[in-house]
């Protein structure tokens, strides 16, 4: 049976999770009205065509990614909390973020984050040019970062993997002599998977701890 209420922001709460899951081609009116248990011409009523659709989403996603609310007592540790919010935000909504990227609203959407950083490196003492280019450090390295980790998720198993070239298994070719000799521990230590929980808050406070220093 077909539902007799809907409203707008359940139609798209619903779109948001079909796209999350499955992509934007998977978004299409017939099967968002089956997720929702209505008929197509509700869908219509209340959003428009599927164009009109995925502009709503783009506008959600841009308004939902402007939500941050830094924590921390001193400067770095709100830094260090928008870094963390902003990495988990990104790899949550890759096929959302994507939308964002290719309608030209990327920078409008990174705004918030960006005002949020400001408002840190100023209580840090920066000012100007500074202040700019630590704002702009921060960004740029957990954009980069996120591209680095999501590229290694997708890439191909690799053969011989980065644990045998580090530390080869007894009886492999390369057993007696390693890519580091002189430090048997660095390299079983890069012979172990990374966590790029640990990897991403390393790079980023030492980024930030630099930036903020007195010059």
């Amino acid at each position: 049976m077909a539902r007799t209420t809907l409203t707008r922001e359940e139609v798209l709460e619903a779109a948001t999770r079909l796209v999350k899951q499955h992509g934007p081609a998977a978004l299409t009116m017939r099967k968002l009205a089956a997720e929702l248990g209505t008929a197509v011409t509700s869908i219509y009523w209340h959003v428009g065509n599927r164009e009109s659709l995925l502009d709503a989403l783009v506008e959600r996603t841009v308004r939902d990614m402007g939500e941050i609310r830094p924590a921390g007592r001193t400067p770095t540790e709100r830094i260090l909390s928008v870094a963390r919010i902003l990495r988990r935000e990104l790899r949550e909504r890759p096929h959302l973020i994507a939308m964002v990227h290719e309608r030209g609203l990327t920078e409008r959407m990174f705004l918030p984050a960006q005002q949020a950083l400001v408002h840190d490196v100023h209580a840090a003492g920066l000012r100007g040019a500074r202040a700019a280019d630590a704002v702009r450090a921060v960004q740029f390295q957990i954009v980069g970062f996120l591209l680095v980790e999501r590229n290694r998720e997708r890439s191909p198993a690799q053969s011989p993997a980065e644990s045998d070239l580090w530390d080869p298994p007894p009886g492999s070719a390369g057993e007696t002599s390693t890519a580091a000799p002189d430090d048997p521990e660095l390299g079983r230590a890069l012979a172990r998977p990374a966590d790029p929980e640990r990897l991403f808050l390393l790079s980023v406070r030492a980024l930030v701890r630099s930036l903020l220093a007195a010059p």
